[in-house]
């Protein structure tokens, strides 16, 4: 069981994908790593042995800021955008989308759903 960063690891994943769980990590990184760590990305979690984790886990720990390091960078950057009033800040304060799409139509992930009014529209139909 390969535990990195807090983060247990996919056993029947390839190392390349498992990577991936941990928060800040994507494919480019994950190979990145390995290729400095000298593992076969196609090689399952479960095959790792405990000096190859602990290769990985020292190159993480060296590289990059990872899981919540990475994540209250992040919500401190959202923060200064919506403290400092910036377009992007009002956005993010908002709940709208920040780089540009339009939202007459689509955004629905972003705005949430309409369900409610539309059945308002159908009632006042009826």
């Amino acid at each position: 069981m390969a535990r990195i960063a807090g983060i247990t690891l996919p056993p029947e994943k390839r190392i390349e994908i498992g990577l991936t769980y941990i928060y800040g990590i994507g494919r480019s990184k994950a190979s990145q790593i390995l290729g400095e760590a000298r593992i076969d990305k196609s090689k399952k979690v479960k095959e790792l042995t405990e000096d190859e984790i602990n290769k990985i886990r020292q190159i993480i720990e060296k590289r990059e800021k990872i899981e919540g390091d990475l994540r209250k960078e992040v919500s401190m950057n959202i923060k200064r955008l919506v403290d400092i009033g910036c377009y992007r800040g009002i956005r993010h304060k908002r709940n709208l989308p920040v780089r540009g799409q339009r939202t007459r139509t689509n955004a629905r992930s972003r705005k949430g759903s309409r369900g409610h009014a539309i059945k308002k529209i159908k009632e006042q139909k009826a």
